[in-house]
């Protein structure tokens, strides 16, 4: 396509330009652009990457409140950054270290794993409480034991100022009523001395001495004041039967728990 100037008349050169003006056909444009975004006309700006975190481990559930376990915090600990620390970005894990082992639960464990003491520990403690019994009834058996003596010798000077024979028996109103008494003292010292204490804290004088206890057969536990009554009565009247040597050597037989008679009548056993 040819363009060609147009000259105006002599007379329109000092003024305006007429109506027909030089026209200039369009041409071809070139396509528009598709707008640059302002984002991508400005160079950008690289955002530090953070460093990647070790997984934190599931929170332990209990009654800690969902509190992390010592070893999820020491594993914590352990995958925390020198760097990171020093910026103060983290701050460092304090593991809780838990106690070695619960005094309760190491009671109750060695109360459930209780054995059967030694005969000879078994030996001492009785040796030991039947002193102590014996001392007591002694000093209460004295007075009337006198008082019983002067009784038998008037009856045997009255039988022999008779002239008769006649049959002098040691056993009488009188005596037995001294040894009803010495035997109630017996028998209320030892309630004393050895249930309330077996009830209480499982031993006696003799056992706490010699480290050995009074136990329930099935709990393990101190016995009540009703099994540790039987026990003394189990012991105590057939002991004054003289059957009673054979209740208390029964131990030495008895397998596994070495029972002796009164402990078989109570449920208990003697452990060491």
């Amino acid at each position: 396509m040819a363009i060609r100037a147009i000259r105006p008349a002599p007379g329109q050169r000092g003024g305006q330009t007429s109506a027909a003006q030089t026209s200039v056909p369009p041409q071809a444009s070139a396509p528009a652009q598709a707008p640059v975004p302002q984002q991508a006309q400005q160079p950008q700006q690289q955002q530090p990457q953070p460093q990647p975190q070790p997984s934190a481990a599931p929170l332990t559930s209990g009654s800690g409140g969902g509190s992390p376990s010592w070893a999820q915090q020491v594993h914590q600990l352990a995958g925390a950054s020198p760097g990171a620390q020093q910026q103060g970005e983290g701050q460092p894990v304090v593991p809780w270290k838990p106690v070695t082992e619960d005094p309760f639960l190491a009671a109750a464990r060695a109360q459930a794993s209780a054995r059967p003491a030694g005969l000879g520990r078994r030996f001492a403690a009785r040796l030991i409480d039947t002193t102590v019994l014996a001392v007591v009834t002694g000093a209460a058996a004295l007075p009337l034991g006198a008082e019983a003596a002067d009784h038998i010798d008037s009856k045997i000077d009255a039988a022999k100022l008779s002239g008769e024979k006649t049959t002098v028996w040691l056993l009488d109103g009188t005596t037995a009523g001294y040894l009803g008494i010495v035997l109630a003292v017996l028998l209320l010292f030892g309630v004393v001395y050895e249930a309330l204490p077996t009830a209480k804290w499982g031993r006696t004088l003799g056992k706490r001495v010699c480290g050995i206890e009074v136990r329930d057969i099935e709990e393990h536990e101190t016995p009540t004041f009703g099994a540790a009554l039987r026990r003394w009565l189990a012991y105590s009247v057939p002991g004054l039967l003289v059957v009673g040597v054979v209740g208390v050597l029964w131990c030495l037989f008895d397998k596994p728990w070495r029972q002796c008679w009164h402990d078989k009548a109570a449920g208990t056993f003697v452990a060491g």
